[in-house]
């Protein structure tokens, strides 16, 4: 099953009290629609609707009240109305009738006791069209690619995933989980490319998936666009992200471009609505609060590493590679930890940052921050030795605690490392393939540091 995380929260969603409807937030193609499909199957009764079919719109443009709504609904659906307590809802292109966002509230407020889900892709695109939102009355989760654990799950490499879960993870499953993450580092998260592989193991094969995806985000741009114009700065936009991804980058002339700042910056500002790309701003502090520096050049997060391998070029170099850090001068492992971080936060606000000290005499700037236990942790994605993390030893310097990750190919293990002026901290030294854990490894450090 793909994504178990985010079928654990839809659980914990059927399960509490005062449940709200449910808005499943994601880029198109990362399967909103199948996991909800698995979901179904919790539930005594399933109503699917489909807002891109007229036939399913007619229920929202057409009814008078929400009792007149209901009966129409389990009627034609051929559902027991007297059984709407055992129901799921789904409605699924939500943003096809803006006018159903809003009816949400009165799913919340009129029949509490029915299951309702939505899915819809740029939501954000209603709240130019007058819609009001349920404010305070619906819920949020995100759905990503899938993670290295599900791809696991999806491969049938069920011993190495009860493995991946252990913590510590044991050294005897080293190279195999470094091999499998190879893979996953080739070929990325996207569950219909995840699935053609898992189906027919050609990696060869998969090329055409990626060509159709990006093709699906480039004709879907009319629906975000506001004029002609912005309809070909997005498919630039679009692109030209996939081979920018994981670089700093500036708006004026994105992508060879003779775009200008203002241009590029609304046509990514709208990729990031739809989930396609996120724009990793820095901080520049230590301690809490994050605040992001928008003044700075951002670095360019794009949806799939898959994709982004494709769209580079780069696939034959990761076969050949046995070092992951060696390949696109390290872009790529370090873009996949991203992906990873974020792979594992459901919450809509979720994104991620990184730490720069830029001065005239010398800069820094360390990968990831992690807030952590109320604790920023720094994450250097690097190879070598501890002695090279100039970056990270200069945040650790200024860091108000003693915790720190580098994300490398090597095996598990904890170092004593001393910043310039010899304070003393704790690296955490975490093989690539355990990022999706890393939250269980920084407990588990908490715990090791009186023993070192």
């Amino acid at each position: 099953m793909f994504n178990r995380g985010i079928h654990k929260e839809l659980l914990h969603w059927k399960q509490k009290n005062g449940r709200k409807p449910l808005i499943i937030r994601g880029a198109r193609q990362v399967g909103k629609t199948t996991i909800i499909h698995q979901f179904a199957t919790e539930f005594k009764q399933y109503i699917y609707l489909n807002l891109e079919l007229p036939e399913d719109k007619q229920f929202f443009l057409q009814f008078s009240n929400m009792d007149t709504l209901l009966q129409s609904l389990f009627f034609l659906k051929n559902k027991e109305l007297s059984r709407k307590h055992e129901t799921l809802l789904f409605i699924d292109e939500i943003q096809e009738v803006p006018e159903a966002v809003h009816l949400l509230r009165y799913f919340y407020e009129q029949v509490p006791e029915l299951y309702v889900v939505a899915a819809g892709s740029m939501l954000e695109a209603l709240f130019s069209k007058n819609i009001s939102f349920p404010v305070g009355r619906v819920e949020y989760l995100v759905l990503r690619p899938v993670s290295f654990p599900e791809f696991l799950a999806a491969t049938g490499e069920t011993a190495a995933l009860q493995q991946l879960e252990k913590i510590p993870v044991a050294p005897f499953a080293h190279a195999k989980l470094l091999r499998l993450y190879h893979t996953y580092a080739l070929i990325g998260g996207m569950p219909e490319v995840v699935a053609h592989y898992a189906a027919n193991r050609d990696i060869t094969a998969l090329n055409t998936i990626y060509d159709s995806l990006i093709t699906s985000y480039i004709d879907d741009v009319e629906k975000y666009a506001v004029s002609p114009s912005q309809i070909q700065q997005i498919r630039h936009a679009i692109t030209a992200a996939f081979r920018q991804a994981g670089k700093r980058i500036k708006f004026q002339g994105f992508g060879n471009s003779a775009y200008a700042s203002r241009e590029m910056g609304e046509a990514l500002r709208t990729l990031q609505k739809t989930m396609l790309i996120h724009l990793l701003y820095p901080v520049t502090e230590t301690i809490l609060p994050i605040l992001p520096d928008s003044k700075k050049s951002p670095r360019l997060q794009v949806l799939d590493t898959g994709m982004l391998n494709y769209f580079a070029g780069i696939q034959k170099e990761i076969i050949g590679t046995e070092e992951l850090n060696d390949v696109y001068k390290g872009i790529m492992i370090e873009h996949l930890t991203g992906q990873e971080l974020l792979a594992t936060q459901t919450n809509a606000l979720s994104t991620l940052h990184f730490w720069v000290r830029e001065k005239n005499t010398s800069s820094a700037e360390v990968d990831f921050i992690r807030l952590f236990d109320s604790k920023l942790i720094p994450i250097e994605v690097k190879s070598g030795k501890e002695g090279k993390l100039k970056s990270l030893h200069q945040y650790m310097e200024v860091a108000p605690h003693s915790l720190a990750v580098r994300v490398y190919g090597g095996e598990l293990q904890i170092t004593v490392c001393h910043s310039v002026s010899g304070k003393k901290y704790f690296l955490l030294n975490l093989p690539y393939y355990l990022v999706s854990q890393i939250d269980h490894y920084l407990k588990w450090l908490v715990k090791q540091q009186s023993k070192l």
